[in-house]
């Protein structure tokens, strides 16, 4: 058995007090929201300092919530949002990375250029806005799913991976009579699950979250994503008047717990997918890390 010097034991001491306060100032808000939605609302109100534990008990937050036709409206957005943008993120990804990994593509290094050119120089808003406008994406899902249907990082991520997949294995398929087609989606996908799960992770974070872009492009309020919804609930708070209670004061105790509500049932999801893909994201957040 190894025998530690006092500075190591030191040290270590001092690691642990401050991963346990950083591991506090991270949790407390996560559980500041959830006490928060779980209290009822004329505690909560009136309740001052930390909050360590729901004030009282009530679901009506929550009730209001999954019953209020808005936010159910923004969840059915986002989901529409969610499934195409990835399915089609996806696909234009894989096929730039396989198509940028190949060895001797003709103007392959300029397509490349121009492509991380953007990463660096981007036109700003306002011509953003007009690209959209310009192709009648206005007032419509489809503005928040086209102009992001291919992230330059991300691609950058899958064509490393695809880069050090061994070329014996392509040009084996090629003497078995496979195309390009077969060998990317029967060969490399397949093989690169960890980096895979990793960009749907990102992606589809990046379309859940989303609202900034809703906002810019959306007028029609039947059209706005969750996240949308749920920022206009909170800032301009507006959750009161969401709700059809009969009384003023049941109104904004509810309105109270409502926002906090809110925010847990759009970010559970996310919370819950997590763990499935937790075992690619490990290896596949290492891509490019390593050189040899």
């Amino acid at each position: 058995m190894t025998k530690t010097s006092w500075g190591e034991r030191l040290f270590d001491g001092i690691n642990v007090l401050v991963m346990l306060i950083l591991i506090v100032i991270t949790l407390y808000p996560m559980l500041y929201i959830l006490f928060s939605s779980l209290s009822e609302g004329n505690r909560l109100i009136s309740h001052t300092g930390l909050l360590l534990w729901p004030q009282g008990f009530s679901l009506e937050g929550y009730k209001a919530v999954l019953s209020n036709p808005t936010i159910m409206n923004g969840f059915k957005n986002t989901l529409f949002v969610l499934i195409v943008g990835l399915a089609i993120n996806m696909t234009l990804t894989s096929l730039g990375a396989y198509f940028l990994s190949r060895e001797g593509v003709l103007l392959q290094k300029p397509i490349m250029f121009f492509i991380v050119f953007t990463m660096f120089f981007q036109g700003g808003l306002v011509p953003f806005f007009l690209i959209v406008k310009s192709y009648g994406l206005l007032n419509s899902l489809w503005a928040l799913i086209l102009p992001t249907a291919m992230s330059t990082f991300n691609l950058i991520i899958m064509r490393t991976y695809f880069m050090a997949i061994p070329k014996e294995i392509e040009e084996s398929a090629f003497l078995d009579g496979a195309g390009h087609f077969t060998i990317l989606f029967r060969i490399f996908l397949p093989l690169s699950m960890p980096v895979v799960a990793v960009l749907i992770l990102y992606y589809g974070v990046g379309h859940w979250n989303s609202w900034f872009n809703a906002m810019i492009f959306l007028r029609d309020q039947d059209l706005f994503p969750i996240q949308l919804v749920v920022r206009n609930i909170i800032l301009e708070n507006d959750s009161a008047n969401m709700i059809g209670t009969t009384t003023l004061v049941q109104s904004r105790d509810v309105a109270e717990t409502l926002k906090y509500a809110a925010i847990i049932v759009t970010t559970a999801p996310i919370l819950m997918l997590y763990p499935f893909l937790q075992k690619y994201f490990v290896k596949g957040v290492m891509v490019g890390a390593l050189k040899g």
